[in-house]
């Protein structure tokens, strides 16, 4: 077995994401001390899409934020898209179906194959 040290990842998954390639890694942590700073920016980024009770709703969310640890920035990237995908559909299914939001209907078209009727 290889050792390989692994790293922490935050990445920036926008809802047009068409895959790993859209997936920006915004910064990348090694030690306790890092990852502490990394994570208090994780959940600033992330701070928007929780209500009053403190609960984080992916509908609510502009962009979506990841915290991965993994080998590689090319890992992280693939990791990232692949945990979020799910919400993005999400996302912007909601906001098909509540804002008739134009842009987002094609992207669920285009990207994820999902037609709605609105």
């Amino acid at each position: 077995m290889l050792y390989q040290e692994k790293f922490y990842y935050l990445c920036h998954i926008p809802l047009s994401a068409e895959g790993p390639k859209d997936v920006e890694i915004l910064e990348k942590a090694g030690d306790s001390h890092a990852f502490s700073a990394l994570f208090e920016k994780y959940e600033e980024l992330r701070s928007h899409a929780f209500n009053e009770d403190g609960l984080y709703s992916v509908i609510r969310a502009d962009d979506i934020y990841s915290l991965i640890r993994t080998t590689t920035p090319d890992q992280a990237k693939e990791e990232a898209y692949e945990e979020a995908s799910p919400g993005i559909v999400t996302n912007l299914e909601h906001r098909v179906m509540q804002n008739k939001d134009k842009n987002a209907e094609q992207i669920l078209r285009n990207v994820h194959g999902v037609e709605l009727s609105t």
